[in-house]
Order: C-alpha cells, then sequence, then structure tokens
C-alpha cells in the first residue's frame, strides 16, 4: 500500500450556511462555506418559497396551463402501400 496519500481528516470541522446557521461535522476540510442547510432549505422548514432564477418558475406555470386547455393534436398515420 502506498504511504501519505490520503487527506488530513478534521473531526471538527465547522460548516457556515449563509443564513447565518454554523455546525461541526467530520471532513478533510477544516472550514465549509454552504448556501443552504437544513435550517433554511424549503423541503426541512416546510415553507413553500421559491427560488425563482429568470422567470423560471413563470415559464413553467404559462406551459402547464396552455397544456391543460389545448387539446393534442392526433397524428394521422399513412397506410403502408402493398
Amino acid at each position: 500500500m502506498k504511504t501519505d496519500i490520503h487527506p488530513v481528516y478534521y473531526k471538527n470541522a465547522k460548516v457556515v450556511c449563509s443564513c447565518g446557521n454554523t455546525f461541526t461535522i467530520g471532513a478533510t476540510k477544516a472550514a465549509i462555506h454552504v448556501e443552504i442547510c437544513s435550517k433554511c432549505h424549503p423541503f426541512y422548514t416546510g415553507e413553500k418559497k421559491l427560488i425563482d432564477t429568470a422567470g423560471r418558475v413563470e415559464k413553467f406555470r404559462t406551459r402547464r396551463s396552455k397544456a391543460a386547455t389545448e387539446p393534442k393534436a392526433k397524428k394521422v398515420r399513412a397506410k403502408k402501400q402493398k
């Protein structure tokens, strides 16, 4: 086996979230900065806030409403000639 190939393991690595929450974990980095954690993530908090990037939510909603109101055009299959 090769020696000195494993990274340094920090038992008390500090994780800092953008919301201000901090906690410690075991990791190969001494400090980790994250954008979202379990204290501010909508799935864990139960809040239904949407992070909208460039109107994606509105685009999706308009496509959904258009698909629900307009029926699909049926494709006509041509019969094969013998």
